[in-house]
């Protein structure tokens, strides 16, 4: 076997080995932005949650005094 071709064959598994590393590290840096996404949008549908309940106790505690103030 030529040495040219036993030496693309050590660098050339180098060079994958690398290239799937690479991949490797974009794909969980992907799945972490993902996971960001999904913490931040249920922070904010639990912060919307909260203001909705509130507004929902204010409007029957103001309904419950006028049918007190009659």
């Amino acid at each position: 076997m030529p040495t040219w071709l036993k030496a693309t064959g050590k660098w050339g598994s180098v060079f994958v080995i690398l290239a799937l590393i690479v991949t490797l590290l974009k794909q969980v840096i992907a799945f972490i932005g993902l996971l960001t996404m999904a913490i931040k949008f249920a922070v904010v549908l639990a912060f919307v949650g909260l203001l909705v309940g509130i507004g929902f106790a204010l409007l029957r505690t103001r309904n419950a005094n006028r049918k007190a103030k009659e």
